[in-house]
């Protein structure tokens, strides 16, 4: 069952966000483990869409579909400029904090925290999707 909101852009939107995945993880018995996993992810991908895509003033399309063991988010912004997620810099975690840059790291959480994340952009409509996908358990 595909579930979807649209939530306004701003951090303060967070709680609204939130308890709009965890009805769906109630209603679909989601585990603890997987409901976090998709939760951090949701939030790092929000906020960014929130914070860098400043030119954009419409609500972020949140969306959800649980299939058997398989958790799709999908986060849809709207009149934004191009950007990759996955192109950012990944953050060497290993190296020691006086040596690390800004920048990376929620993006380095979110793919250690789910097992694929996509990204689309359609010139046209000036739209971008960022889709993740947790396997529970």
């Amino acid at each position: 069952m595909v579930r979807r909101r649209r939530v306004p852009r701003s951090v303060a939107s967070l709680d609204e966000m939130f308890s709009f995945l965890a009805e769906g993880f109630e209603e679909n018995g989601v585990d603890e483990r997987s409901a976090f996993c998709i939760n951090l992810a949701a939030e790092e991908l929000f906020t960014n869409m929130v914070r860098h895509n400043v030119a954009a003033s419409d609500a972020i399309a949140v969306e959800t579909e649980i299939n058997g063991d398989q958790i799709l988010l999908r986060l849809t912004d709207f009149g934004v400029e191009s950007f990759d997620p996955g192109s950012a810099t990944t953050a060497d975690v290993s190296a020691p904090m006086k040596d690390r840059t800004p920048g990376g790291l929620g993006i380095h959480l979110v793919r250690s925290m789910v097992d694929n994340v996509a990204y689309e952009y359609d010139d046209t409509a000036r739209e971008m999707r960022v889709t993740v996908v947790k396997l529970r358990g």
